[in-house]
């Protein structure tokens, strides 16, 4: 597609200063105060021109409205332009009801399980879960055909743990801004880095107990 573009293109457009991008899709969250007023903030969106093509996912709840935008085609999942002045729409949309958005209440969850053969374990998750491969990733990874569930990302394993268990860790994307705050309160719960020679894409913590979590961020990915 030949308006697809990169996290930083997105974040370095004009008129998106309320969203943030997380994994492969811009962000926003609008405070409305009551489920109520989501939902009229939800029925503004709805008609706003060209959202019945972009399919933005929308959240209602009793405080906000959670907005997730992603473009998922054979080959490519990520923005496109068209994201780019829908988001402005829904901003604006949002500031003519009175709300205002809050960036830092943005985050994605990412399920990572580990395997040494992919091929033989999606199979049963893709069973138990009711999901279907994603589009442009098939091979790795599987997703809610609702969009209501958390998606998971199957990684590649050399070789098996030395309990000869599976492996699965989670990777919390957060708004850049956000990352040394989440990392500071994971540290002072009582858990430890693991791995941050990949900062500031990612960080990787651990509990106690040795289960692993990812604190990921878009910054450096493009």
């Amino acid at each position: 597609m030949s308006d697809q573009i990169s996290p930083k293109q997105f974040r370095e457009s004009e008129g998106v200063e309320d969203w943030r991008v997380l994994g492969d899709g811009a962000n926003a969250y609008f405070r409305t105060g009551s489920l109520a007023a989501g939902a009229r903030l939800a029925q503004a969106i709805g008609a706003l021109p060209g959202v019945d093509d972009l399919q933005p996912d929308v959240d209602v709840r009793h405080d906000g409205v959670t907005v997730r935008m992603v473009a998922f085609i054979e080959g490519y999942g990520g923005m496109i332009q068209s994201h780019v002045e829908l988001a402005r729409k829904i901003s604006a949309a949002a500031r003519k009801l009175g709300f205002s958005a809050d960036p830092s209440a943005v985050q994605s969850l990412l399920v990572i399980p580990g395997a040494i053969s992919r091929a033989e374990v999606m199979p049963f998750w893709r069973a138990v879960l009711g999901y279907e491969p994603r589009r442009d990733s098939p091979a790795e990874d599987l997703v809610d055909p609702h969009n209501r569930g958390v998606p998971l990302w199957f990684e590649q394993m050399n070789e098996p743990r030395p309990d000869g268990g599976g492996a699965i860790h989670l990777a919390i994307w957060v708004p850049y801004e956000q990352a040394e705050a989440r990392i500071a309160a994971a540290l002072a719960a009582g858990g430890r880095m693991v791995r941050d020679e990949f900062a500031p894409s990612w960080w990787t913590l651990a509990d106690a107990a040795g289960n692993e979590a990812d604190i990921a961020t878009t910054k450096g990915r493009d």
